[in-house]
């Protein structure tokens, strides 16, 4: 990945847009459990990480 993508993938205060996503309650329960042992702020940011590194941009 380039430099200027890396810096723009890692701004803090890129646009949002609000979706809805249906998750078994245990998933989010898990969720919950592992965010303060990943160092993460809530389970929101940690799925986006792990969307956003499952997405073919983050391979590019």
């Amino acid at each position: 990945m380039k430099i200027e993508k890396l810096k723009k993938r890692l701004d803090r205060n890129r646009p949002m847009t609000p979706i809805t996503l249906r998750m078994p309650e245990d998933v989010i329960e898990d969720l919950k459990r592992v965010v303060p042992l990943l160092g993460f702020s809530g389970y929101q940011p940690l799925i986006r990480t792990y969307v956003g590194q499952s997405t073919p941009h983050a391979l590019a």
